[in-house]
């Protein structure tokens, strides 16, 4: 999907790839990224937003969480989203302040005094009883908590497994009991997916779910609620921050912006942000027919993967489907000059903390001395065996 656009705009981040596996610095089935092009994407989209006047919270999930790069991606973009507990906890300890935590994932209410300590700041809550637990929680800490109200997403647009969130047509009940809870403060609104790339030309448009947001904090307005955030993520990067601004959002949550990985990356090699991150494995076996076997772990169901690089022939190998519902031991290559052992580096979009995969971060490219700097689990744990500081190998 974006093997294209990094041979083009980073072909160093390959080759330093390609080496780091040859030399057994890394293992199949890592990510190996660029800190250098992470961090500058992250001072890019700063700049870009402050002169639409919205601010950003970062998502990190999609890079799993790794520490390094949350540190580059927070000396630009202090404020987090986390989707989960386990994401924000992780974030607060390398340094990063909480801005908008529960959104994709709600606290759970015993987690509750924890995440409000951190004095995050807003909370994203789905319904009254989750409300309800925040004002609870708030008040023994002796404070008043900012909330977002997630608002239900329209027909159509919502993805499996991500259900939920106040009713537009019960907003107005919601927000009666809410104002009695003495231990939050109603702040705005937000819903997800509030801008989606159109299938085939990859341009990105506001859904119907970002007019039932805009109509919510419309409503909250008319019952007197000031200074109303409305935070609106989806494919949120430099090119759809002037959209955000002028459909009224206060607010995105770049992910996929800080690699230059959007839908919009995949038709666009041209984005300002640079592709920041490389899929690195190696040729398991040959099938009978001869087709390669890669090692997988790392093979994200949505990815769109299409081609495989093997760099030690320099042949481009079409990557064939796979069904989402079988395990990822392996991925087939169309048959070509390729053998058991060889490297096979692949871009493509992914969910790093959903995959079994490892992370690489690796800085100097640009100035052409590359270094490993550390190596991590998909959770952004350090691993053990890390070889961070040594050499990566130059292009």
């Amino acid at each position: 999907m974006f093997l294209d656009t990094v041979l083009a705009r980073n072909p160093r981040l390959v080759d330093c790839a390609a080496e780091l596996h040859r030399t057994g610095a890394v293992e199949p089935d890592t990510y190996v990224v660029d800190l250098d092009a992470v961090e500058a994407n992250a001072a890019l989209l700063a700049k870009a937003a402050t002169r639409q006047g919205l601010g950003l919270w970062f998502v990190a999930k999609q890079i799993g969480r790794n520490p390094e790069l949350v540190r580059a991606v927070a000396r630009h973009l202090p404020r987090f989203a986390a989707i989960d507990v386990r994401e924000a906890r992780t974030l607060h300890a390398a340094g990063a302040q909480a801005g908008n935590v529960g959104h994709l994932v709600q606290i759970p209410h015993r987690a509750l005094p924890e995440m409000l300590a951190w004095r995050p700041e807003v909370v994203t809550v789905f319904d009254l009883a989750n409300a309800h637990a925040v004002s609870d929680a708030a008040r023994k800490l002796g404070c008043v908590q900012d909330v977002l109200v997630r608002i239900e997403g329209a027909p159509g647009t919502v993805h499996p497994g991500q259900e939920g969130g106040v009713p537009l047509s019960g907003l107005e009940g919601f927000a009666a009991e809410a104002e009695r809870m003495p231990g939050i403060r109603l702040a705005g609104v937000t819903a997800f997916p509030c801008v989606q790339c159109e299938p085939g030309s990859g341009q990105p448009r506001p859904t119907a779910t970002f007019e039932l947001a805009r109509r919510a904090q419309a409503l909250l307005t008319e019952r007197g609620h000031t200074e109303l955030k409305l935070s609106a993520p989806g494919v949120t990067c430099a090119a759809t921050l002037p959209l955000l601004a002028g459909l009224g959002a206060t607010h995105g949550e770049p992910g996929h912006a800080l690699t230059g990985t959007t839908p919009l990356h995949a038709i666009d090699p041209q984005q300002p942000e640079r592709p920041a991150y490389v899929y690195v494995t190696e040729v398991a076996h040959l099938l009978a027919d001869g087709r390669p076997a890669l090692h997988g772990g790392g093979f994200y169901p949505r990815s769109s993967v299409k081609s495989a690089l093997i760099p030690r022939t320099g042949a481009r190998l079409a990557v064939q489907t796979a069904p989402a519902e079988n395990i990822d031991y392996y991925r087939l290559l169309a048959p070509g000059d390729a053998r058991p052992g060889d490297t096979a580096v692949l871009a493509f979009r992914t969910q790093v903390f959903v995959t079994r995969s490892d992370v690489a971060v690796v800085a100097g490219l640009g100035a052409g001395s590359p270094r490993l700097t550390g190596c991590y689990d998909a959770l952004g744990r350090p691993l053990p065996e890390a070889a961070g500081g040594k050499g990566a190998g130059g292009p």
